[in-house]
C-alpha cells in the first residue's frame, strides 16, 4: 500500500508489523490522525470553481511500481498542457495534496509519500506532475513540494526493497531508538526486550536455556 512507504521510511519494523503481520494498535497520535482525516477524506465533499476542481479519497494504483492506495485530495487545475478529463471536456494539471495532522518533519518521509502518489497519478492519467502539496494541521500551512528526480529515485529504491522483503519473507527485527516512545506498536514490538538478539533463532535459544 502507498501509506506503507512512509512507515517503511520511518521504521522498517513498524512497516513489517502493520503491512506484513497485520498488527495494529491505537494511541493518542493515531486517534488524532484519524479524526483529522475524517473530513479531509470525505469523498462526498466536492469543491469546484471555474478553473479547478478537487477530488477527495481518490483511489490510486501503479502497476509499474506495484502499489495502490488512496489520495487524500487531488486538485485538477485548468491547464492547456495538462491531461484531458473527459467528464469536464477540458485539459487539467494534476496536483496531489497529502494532509498530515502534525508539523513538517526533518526527514523526507512525507515528501516520499506524496511523490509516490504523484507517480501513480502520472501512470493513471498519462500526464507529468511537477509539484504537489503537503498540508500540516498543526501549522495550518500548505507546503509546496517539487516532485524531482531525487525523490523519484528514492521512491523506486524504497519500493524495490519493500517488494524484496515481502517476496523473500524477510523478518525485520526491532532496533530501539528514541522514536520508539511515540509508536502505537511499542507494546507489540517490545524493542528494548529484543534489541540485543541478532536473530529470532538466537532469541528463542536464549529463552529456552534461561533459568527461572
Amino acid at each position: 500500500m502507498i501509506s506503507g512507504i512512509q512507515h517503511f521510511y520511518f521504521c522498517k519494523r513498524q512497516w513489517a508489523l502493520i503491512h506484513m503481520e497485520q498488527q495494529w494498535a491505537e494511541n493518542i497520535y493515531t486517534v488524532k490522525g484519524e479524526i483529522f482525516h475524517e473530513k479531509v477524506d470525505d469523498p462526498f465533499i466536492f469543491e469546484s470553481r471555474n478553473d479547478y476542481f478537487i477530488s477527495r479519497s481518490l483511489p490510486l494504483i501503479s502497476y509499474s511500481l506495484g502499489f495502490y492506495g488512496i489520495a487524500d485530495a487531488v486538485e485538477f487545475r485548468l491547464n492547456d498542457s495538462g491531461c484531458f478529463i473527459s467528464s469536464k471536456n477540458n485539459f487539467y494539471e494534476v496536483i496531489p495534496v497529502e494532509y498530515k495532522v502534525g508539523k513538517p518533519k526533518e526527514d523526507n518521509r512525507d515528501a516520499i509519500q506524496l511523490c509516490i502518489q504523484a507517480m501513480c497519478l502520472e501512470e493513471m492519467f498519462q500526464t507529468s506532475i511537477r509539484t504537489g502539496y503537503l498540508y500540516y494541521g498543526k501549522t495550518r500551512h500548505r507546503r509546496l513540494i517539487e516532485i524531482n528526480e531525487s525523490l523519484r529515485h528514492e521512491v523506486c529504491d524504497i519500493s524495490k526493497k519493500m517488494h524484496e522483503i515481502i517476496e523473500k519473507d524477510i523478518k525485520i527485527l526491532p532496533i530501539y531508538s528514541t522514536k520508539c516512545a511515540n509508536c502505537s506498536l511499542y507494546n507489540i514490538c517490545v524493542p528494548k526486550t529484543k534489541k540485543s538478539y541478532k536473530s529470532v533463532k538466537r532469541y528463542i535459544d536464549t529463552k529456552l536455556t534461561e533459568k527461572d
